[in-house]
């Protein structure tokens, strides 16, 4: 079993920056990719980025490719979205996905582990 706990969600105005963590605790995510998804309120959850297990491979969802990245560190058992120029459309609850694969991929049900979300708030 391994826990995930997101952070760093906030409310931030159009333009803005914030990095949002995901710390793994229970077993390493060395062997795992991860992904992070999103969903707003009304919406069905959706795909935003996804990194393999060595960090050499990455996906990111059309909506927010070029603004966001997603990258991992597993000395410190944890990956991160770094999200730049925010838009109101990005206000969403944001979750951290483990997969039992270690091929990165969009497709949640690839995806076994999920923390509780991270809500960011973006204001015009």
């Amino acid at each position: 079993q391994v826990q995930l706990v997101e952070s760093g969600g906030g409310s931030v105005q159009a333009g803005g920056s914030l990095r949002l963590s995901c710390k793994a605790f229970g077993r390493t995510i060395d062997d795992a990719a991860m992904g992070w998804f999103r969903q707003a309120p009304g919406k069905e959850r959706e795909f935003v980025a996804a990194v393999s297990w060595n960090g050499r491979s990455n996906n990111t969802g059309d909506a927010v490719k070029g603004r966001f990245t997603m990258y991992r560190d597993n000395f410190e058992n944890a990956v991160y979205l770094q999200m730049r120029s925010l838009k109101p459309e990005d206000t969403a609850v944001y979750y951290c996905a483990a997969s039992r694969f270690r091929a990165s991929s969009f497709n949640s049900g690839s995806y076994d582990y999920w923390g509780n979300g991270t809500l960011v708030t973006v204001s015009s």
